[in-house]
């Protein structure tokens, strides 16, 4: 049977949250919520669904309401995601929110206190590992085709233009949050690191803004370095930035893992995951031995596509799969815990840049328990 799914918020990135429940099979879209009234109306007449113009309204309404998805915004993306979200829990219903968590890390450290006394399961949208090329790569590395895992470099970020003229965001939820673009993007990067890397121990960041956005009197740190050791030693590191520069190697969106064994790269997010296979010998690099007809070229897998928003309909599948199929909660894919990490991360990172630089170790992430009725010896 169907999940019955209502959504909180339908701007921006309500839309495509919509469009991905309206096509699962899995979700049976039943109602809107949005304190704009013809918001939420115009949505509800789209979507064939039912309005509500408060969170509260729609639980009082839609009691076999399975899932409420969270697409509200607020200041630096997500300062409102707690309240609905934690209102939503406590009536006993699962949870997706959008990235990030939460703008503030004591109310994400709450909602996943919650979620855990609750029962429920709470996810959050870290979508970007949810493609054919991040597939791939898992499956290399869980194969043990990278062997001991040595390092991992990721870069993502904004297409950068002409810096003349440049006028600074005059939106509320961005102008003067120094931390805007840490606090509203790094959950990606950061969780798709984590993703193929585990958890990491150690944050050391430099932040910075280039002089363009400096003499338009902009305040936010738009281009962080962040260095990172993984709790399985494995070292990593982290460049993103806002649109301060052009793309380079491997686009808006790479992430290079690298072990004894072998190594992938996957670039622009959806497009393809490229392996080398460790050499018998080591040495010097010879460009000869990587040519397309050599034995140790690399294995190039395309997916055929540059569409990036598949990426929403596919995570979203995940977490209507995982809850229809009663997963562990602590096996929920892209969960509220794993959100909580990153942002864990992120606030580490601004340790770090508010010390000068220092080595900072991250918050503790909650224990995991386990569930006694899945859980066996």
């Amino acid at each position: 049977m169907a999940l019955k799914v209502g959504m909180v918020g339908l701007r921006g990135i309500g839309v495509p949250h919509a469009e991905a429940h309206r096509q699962d099979p899995l979700a049976e879209f039943v109602a809107v919520c949005d304190t704009v009234k013809e918001r939420g109306e115009k949505a509800a007449e789209k979507y064939g669904v039912r309005a509500y113009g408060s969170l509260r309204e729609m639980l009082d309404g839609e009691p076999d309401l399975d899932v409420v998805d969270i697409c509200t915004g607020g200041y630096e993306n997500g300062s409102w995601h707690y309240e609905p979200a934690m209102e939503a829990m406590a009536a006993g219903k699962h949870v997706l929110v959008e990235k990030p968590l939460s703008s503030e890390i004591a109310h994400a450290r709450e909602m996943v206190r919650l979620a855990d006394a609750q029962g429920v399961y709470l996810g959050c949208n870290l979508n970007h590992f949810f493609s054919d090329p991040a597939e791939q790569a898992r499956a290399y590395l869980d194969q043990g085709a990278l062997g001991e895992l040595v390092f991992c470099l990721c870069k993502m970020g904004f297409q950068g233009g002409q810096p003349e003229n440049y006028r600074a965001p005059g939106s509320p939820k961005v102008a003067g949050f120094p931390y805007f673009h840490l606090k509203a993007f790094l959950s990606h990067p950061l969780s798709v690191m984590r993703h193929f890397c585990g958890d990491v121990t150690h944050v050391q960041a430099f932040l910075n803004r280039p002089g363009f956005r400096r003499a338009a009197g902009e305040v936010m740190l738009s281009t962080a370095s962040i260095h990172l050791r993984f709790a399985n030693d494995c070292v990593g590191y982290l460049l993103s930035q806002r649109g301060d520069a052009s793309y380079g190697l491997g686009g808006w969106w790479s992430v290079e893992v690298g072990g004894t064994r072998g190594t992938f790269c996957i670039e622009n997010c959806v497009e393809r995951v490229t392996f080398w296979k460790a050499p018998d010998v080591r040495g010097p690099g010879k460009p000869a031995d990587t040519a397309a007809d050599q034995p140790g070229a690399p294995v190039v897998t395309a997916s055929g596509t540059h569409e990036f928003g598949q990426t929403f309909a596919r995570r979203i599948h995940a977490f209507l799969e995982d809850i229809t199929n009663g997963v562990p909660r602590d096996r929920l894919r892209a969960s509220g815990r794993d959100a909580l990490a990153v942002l864990e991360y992120t606030f580490a990172a601004i340790e770090s840049h508010e010390s000068g630089g220092a080595l900072v170790r991250p918050h503790p992430l909650p224990p995991l328990h386990g569930d006694p009725a899945t859980l066996r010896d």
